[in-house]
């Protein structure tokens, strides 16, 4: 197969994979979307069987409450009752005392029973409450698996369309390119990028320029140094652009210094280069002076 070919095929696999990396990586993380209610499910069922617990504890000491109260109830009625069969004065105090305790003692058990009846009526209603929250949150929790099998079987069904195209394209490749090729859309969801003005666009790194021309020959499948990338040669313009911005730039900053030595015209900085008519005149009048003071000496 021609480089170029398989350039093209590469892109066309590429886009493949892409789409089935993140379909599989949903299909993965799919069942994690219900950690959470799990979690809150067990929590509140962990919550309802430790007040359940509690609950059951009070219950059990409000029926004890209650038989003590009983007890404490039939024993000032049966005082109260022997009172009218009294002779003595001696049985007068002692039912008088079994009636005083016994009353004492259903006024104290009577307080506390209120107490902890109370309290057993508020854990019902608690447990109630959490009993219709599990209810709730296991709908809710059957209902997102539902939706979450729906959408698991509609991504499979996405993912086994892809697995024709790639059966389709995978053929006419060479194994080992295939091979590293996947290894590399995994990492960076880009496995072949183009090279222009000599830089990998997929990482950005100046490739050595006799790699860069090799790759723009084609005629060899080559992977970037840098990135493990697959190259593929790219013209691009941005190189010559560059290049007539850089005259242009040039240009103007020689004017800017020229203009800057206070010059008005190429004429000015020819004179001062090479010398000007007045300074050749200033030469023959020093010469003059020269010829007359050598007359003089002569004479002397």
């Amino acid at each position: 197969m021609v480089t170029a070919d398989i350039f093209e095929k590469l892109k066309e696999l590429q886009d493949v994979l892409v789409q089935k990396y993140e379909l599989e990586a949903k299909v993965e993380e799919a069942p994690k979307q219900l950690s959470a209610q799990d979690e809150l499910l067990a929590r509140l069922k962990k919550e309802y069987i430790a007040k359940n617990t509690n609950y059951e504890s009070v219950k059990e000491k409000v029926l004890a409450l209650r038989f003590d109260l009983d007890q404490a109830v039939k024993l000032r009625e049966d005082g109260e009752k022997g009172m009218e069969n009294v002779e003595t004065h001696r049985e007068y105090e002692a039912l008088g005392k079994q009636i005083a305790e016994a009353t004492d003692k259903e006024n104290e058990v009577r307080k506390e029973l209120q107490k902890e009846e109370k309290i057993l009526a508020e854990l019902n209603e608690t447990l109630k409450m959490n009993e219709e929250m599990i209810k709730a949150q296991e709908n809710e929790l059957s209902e997102s698996k539902q939706s979450l099998d729906q959408q698991i079987q509609e991504y499979n069904a996405q993912l086994s369309e892809l697995k024709t195209k790639e059966d389709q394209i995978t053929p006419e490749l060479p194994q080992e390119i295939i091979f590293k090729f996947e290894r590399i859309i995994q990492r960076n969801s880009e496995g072949i990028v183009s090279v222009k003005n000599g830089v990998c666009t997929g990482c950005h790194m100046i490739l050595p320029a006799q790699f860069a021309n090799t790759v723009r020959e084609g005629e060899e499948i080559l992977f970037c140094p840098y990135c493990s990338r697959i190259l593929f040669y790219e013209d691009s313009e941005e190189a010559a652009e560059d290049y007539f911005k850089i005259d242009d730039n040039f240009d103007d900053v020689f004017d800017d210094e020229t203009d800057e030595e206070g010059y008005d015209d190429d004429e000015e900085r020819e004179d001062d280069y090479y010398g000007s008519d007045d300074d050749s005149d200033l030469d023959d009048e020093s010469e003059d002076d020269e010829d007359s003071d050598d007359d003089e000496d002569s004479e002397d």
